[in-house]
């Protein structure tokens, strides 16, 4: 069966968002349910109990956006949007627990198209807290270009090993840093350019991905999985190296100290995310100015903006994604309103773009 919307126009940009809620748990169907529909603007048309009942729903009723559990009995979450994706897509919500595996899972999903993912309430005393989440990632779901969520990409639905031993080592005076910053869509994009990217280009390797606490771990090893670079969180006191790519802790601001080594805090958000994008470009840009390279990739919002223009005033390099691949066209599009941008290039062409950039 196929979506009879255009693929690229958003699926609610006008009237209500229709969901299909889908949760084994029938406290937490009633409670999702609910809660959407006393919000403005949202309806649910349906609810399942398991994933083969879901797939049958979303033909019978087309919803706009579905939210979907990680864990259920019979056809799990993750089987679920596959069959999802590649059959009927549309922007996928996911509902998770903040376990090892949850976390492992939830990554995946969001490697496989799902659009954004909220953490299950820990009891039903924070569930409050939690449905203003998911009614929010709802919305803005709604807005995701849906012919991109399946979209072929460049790598392996599951990541193979590296061909080559990684190595890494101190930075001259003559390697580059390169800056990656992603949200909404970003864990997909991510894999796609870090497996693109050389393991041995003459530079170190910074990633800040909008994402909480808990999932950064699992996102880290997934792209040491598929890249040349060996990639991590990063921790307090780290140095930048070549053949070295550190993530941002979810929940956490990084910053690089006057020594450049990796510091970390909780200060409030900024531009509403932590970590956030300009707050590490900017501590970076003093360092290394015409030796960054900054690319800033699929998101809502804002965030990537302010660093980019201190990247591009450096003497730096800076590149945006292209609408054309963006799940979300938001901070490239604000990097590419502002001026700053000396390169647009679509997802599977940014790793290319980074080396040119490198080896300029």
């Amino acid at each position: 069966m196929m979506v009879t919307r255009s693929a690229d126009a958003p699926p609610a940009a006008t009237g209500t968002i229709r969901v299909l809620v889908v949760d084994d748990s029938a406290f937490m169907r009633f409670t999702i349910s609910k809660h959407l529909n006393d919000a403005a603007g949202i309806q649910v048309v349906a609810s399942a109990h398991d994933g083969e009942e879901a797939l049958g729903l979303i033909q019978r009723f087309q919803p706009d956006v579905v939210t979907l559990d990680v864990e259920m009995p019979r056809m799990d979450g993750l089987t679920t949007l596959r069959q999802i994706m590649a059959s009927a897509p549309r922007p996928v919500v996911m509902l998770s627990s903040l376990t090892g595996e949850g976390a492992r899972e939830t990554v995946q999903a969001l490697t496989l198209g799902a659009v954004d993912f909220v953490t299950k309430p820990a009891s039903r005393a924070n569930v409050a807290g939690v449905m203003e989440e998911v009614i929010a990632k709802v919305r803005a779901a709604a807005r995701v270009k849906v012919g991109r969520l399946s979209r072929p990409m460049t790598l392996a639905t599951e990541p193979a090993p590296p061909q080559t031993v990684k190595t890494t080592r101190e930075l001259r005076n003559t390697d580059r840093v390169v800056f990656i910053g992603s949200s909404t869509g970003g864990p997909r994009a991510l894999q796609t350019v870090m497996q693109g990217l050389a393991g041995n280009l003459n530079a170190a390797v910074v990633i800040v991905q909008h994402m909480p606490v808990g999932f950064t771990r699992s996102l880290a090893e997934r792209l040491d999985g598929i890249s040349g670079f060996h990639v991590r969180e990063a921790r307090p006191g780290d140095a930048l190296e070549a053949g070295l790519a550190l993530l941002a802790p979810g929940g956490f601001h990084l910053q690089f100290d006057a020594n450049v080594r990796a510091t970390l805090n909780q200060n409030p958000p900024v531009q509403g995310v932590r970590p956030a994008i300009d707050v590490t470009l900017t501590s970076l840009v003093p360092h290394y100015r015409g030796r960054l390279v900054t690319a800033i990739l699929t998101g809502m919002g804002h965030d990537g903006t302010q660093g980019a223009t201190l990247v591009h005033q450096a003497g730096g390099h800076v590149i945006a994604e292209d609408e054309s691949t963006c799940v979300v066209w938001g901070m490239p599009r604000s990097v590419a309103e502002a001026g700053v941008a000396d390169e647009i290039a679509p997802l599977p062409e940014v790793a290319r773009a980074i080396e040119r950039a490198v080896r300029r």
